[in-house]
């Protein structure tokens, strides 16, 4: 896979497809392969490149802190370094806080936005939750088994759990077939979680703009979807009823669908 030098740190990603620049940023403790289940259909339509945040992957981990505009300012940096002059964005969660930073920073690098199971601000819920996975990830000195023993169940639904449990396996298969992001990354990344306070910049965002929830997500749920829809003038909401934080894994195929309808809608000809 290549890497890239954005700014001061090299930033590994993976690309797929053609048609104009679709860029997808991870949510937290994950590389690229996240979008695993969205990139086959993406790429029909677009040029998919997906991130290995700094901290991540085989991208740099820097020994500083990080905060969810840094990551944004490494996808902008990215973005120069690789003579992409705008694209669409999407992310989840973490992917999502960031994505909404760049928006609002560097307007002219986003086509359009993508913001999923994504919050404006954290509040003293959203940090109770990720506090207490770094201290799981403490005390297992494990961030793989930490996400599948403590992310998981806020992730997916109770439902899924009990009527696939193959399929929530294989999850964690996967996810123990990736590289393991070090405790040290883990623990700066989840703190840039717990400091996200994106709520005066989002005025700022131009770009179309679609958001989405679970309706069994407790950790970002819908208390945020109007404090989002609210900021964001052009902004379409979605959502997903029958799953929770995570639907690129719950229900990949109504979540690609409901995504690559709002893409296409603010695509060329040649994505459409």
């Amino acid at each position: 896979m290549p890497k890239i030098l954005a700014g001061t740190i090299s930033l590994n990603y993976e690309q797929q497809g053609s048609g104009e620049p679709l860029i997808l940023i991870p949510h937290l403790a994950a590389d690229h392969a996240c979008y695993a289940f969205q990139v086959a259909d993406y790429a029909q339509h677009f040029t998919c490149i997906s991130l290995d945040l700094r901290g991540t992957g085989d991208s740099d981990k820097p020994a500083a802190s990080y905060t969810t505009e840094t990551l944004a300012d490494d996808v902008a940096a990215f973005m120069q370094a690789a003579g992409i002059d705008n694209a669409h964005v999407s992310g989840l969660s973490l992917g999502g806080a960031t994505g909404m930073w760049l928006a609002a920073k560097h307007p002219k690098r986003v086509r359009s936005l993508s913001l999923h199971s994504a919050w404006p601000a954290t509040d003293e819920y959203v940090a109770t939750v990720v506090g207490s996975w770094q201290a799981m990830a403490r005390a297992l000195n494990d961030v793989t088994e930490m996400v599948i023993r403590a992310i998981f169940p806020w992730c997916l639904t109770p439902e899924l759990y009990a009527q696939k449990p193959d399929y929530v396996r294989s999850l964690a298969d996967f996810l123990r077939s990736r590289p393991s992001q070090p405790l040290d990354a883990f623990i700066r990344q989840s703190d840039a979680v717990i400091a996200h306070d994106a709520e005066a910049q989002l005025h700022a965002i131009a770009a179309p703009t679609q958001i989405t929830f679970g309706r069994h997500d407790v950790v970002t749920s819908t208390r945020f979807a109007d404090r989002l829809s609210r900021a964001i003038g052009d902004c379409e909401l979605h959502v997903f009823e029958n799953c929770s934080h995570a639907p690129i894994y719950e229900d990949a195929a109504a979540f690609n669908e409901t995504t690559l309808r709002f893409l296409r809608a603010h695509a060329g000809d040649g994505a459409r």
